[in-house]
């Protein structure tokens, strides 16, 4: 079906895009008529390009020596955010995966959910940010399925995206080539995602000035890949936030990563409501944070190349590698702002559901 039939089946169906009040109905995920109108209408004409000129099962991509591929689910609540929404969060999370794995994003497939009864508009939008996004970080989406689940069995729309990377940093940036004196540095500010969520999901007057930190992370990627083999481990701190990172760098190793409290960023914002709430800015997610560790003779230099992006501007040096005891192997150690010293281990319980 061309364009223009397309765009007329779309107005013999109420999803003209003037009208406020269209929205998905189940027949838009039945493989009939609505759907091929969903889809060639509204979806398609957004990603064609020279790698996707047309509807088809696959497409064909081209990759120079070793890809990799990740894959990744986004079911956050509310759907749109300060800061974001859940078009950006796709995109930019899966191009976050490859860039630290050592690889520069170069295709997309777009997978959607979508409940009955959402509205339109809402769907326009949420593609327009994926197409903004896809842009910014200069990847394609090549490929995508969408499927409609009836009236409350659903989120309104999940994602589901898979990234293809070309692989531009040979060693690989896992924590088996940590050392013991090596440095751990965090790029930016964190926990302003997950509080930034958890704000607008509800309403929660405290939250007016904050935004969420959602942002492509490849060009400090880029930057610390001209440390060669001193570049040691990268990770995004995502869900569980710089917690969860520096435990599963930490677990089943020889020596403990000891973080020095006072120096991890926190926007004074965050902290705010953080502290209001009862949460640990350590242990809530980010989606425009990475956790590096670098030798030690390197840090300084790592330093000033991520705060010569604006992204990297208040990156930190927030701890380093240490020798430790049998009994203190494998942990992460804070040394508090008091001048204590405790474990700082994985997050427990539900924290924050459904934040990316």
């Amino acid at each position: 079906m061309g364009a223009e039939a397309g765009e007329r089946g779309m107005e013999r169906n109420d999803m003209r895009r003037d009208d406020p009040g269209a929205r998905i109905k189940l027949e838009h995920g039945s493989g009939g008529a609505l759907s091929r109108e969903l889809v060639d209408g509204l979806i398609f004409p957004r990603f064609r390009g020279e790698s996707y000129p047309e509807l088809s099962d696959g497409a064909r991509v081209s990759i120079d020596g070793e890809a990799v591929l990740t894959t990744d689910t986004y079911v956050v609540d509310p759907l749109f955010f300060p800061g974001g929404d859940i078009g950006t969060l796709g995109v930019y999370g899966t191009c976050n995966d490859l860039s630290v794995s050592g690889a520069v994003p170069r295709y997309l497939t777009l997978g959607l959910v979508l409940e009955e009864g959402v509205p339109i508009r809402d769907l326009e939008r949420v593609l327009a940010s994926v197409a903004a996004a896809s842009a910014e970080a200069d990847v394609r989406v090549v490929s995508g399925d969408t499927k409609v689940v009836p009236r409350g069995k659903g989120g309104g729309i999940f994602l589901n995206t898979s990234g293809v990377g070309a692989r531009i940093f040979a060693p690989a940036l896992t924590p088996g080539r940590i050392r013991s004196g090596d440095a751990v540095i965090v790029s930016a500010p964190v926990g302003s995602h997950g509080i930034t969520i958890l704000a607008a999901r509800e309403s929660l007057s405290v939250g007016g000035n904050l935004k969420s930190d959602c942002a492509c992370l490849h060009p400090l990627c880029s930057l610390l890949f001209g440390l060669g083999g001193d570049l040691r481990f990268m990770r995004d701190a995502t869900r569980g936030g710089l917690a969860a990172v520096l435990n599963e760098a930490a677990q089943g190793r020889s020596w403990i990563l000891e973080v020095d409290e006072a120096a991890v960023p926190i926007d004074r914002d965050v902290a705010a409501v953080a502290e209001i709430l009862g949460l640990n800015p350590l242990e809530v997610a980010n989606e425009g944070v990475l956790v590096a560790v670098v030798a030690d003779g390197r840090r300084e230099e790592a330093l000033a190349l991520l705060r010569s992006h604006p992204l990297g501007a208040q990156a930190s040096v927030i701890g380093r590698v240490m020798d430790a005891p049998d009994t203190d192997r494998g942990r992460v150690i804070l040394r508090t702002f008091v001048g204590g010293r405790r474990i700082l281990d994985f997050p427990r319980g539900l924290v924050l559901p459904r934040i990316c």
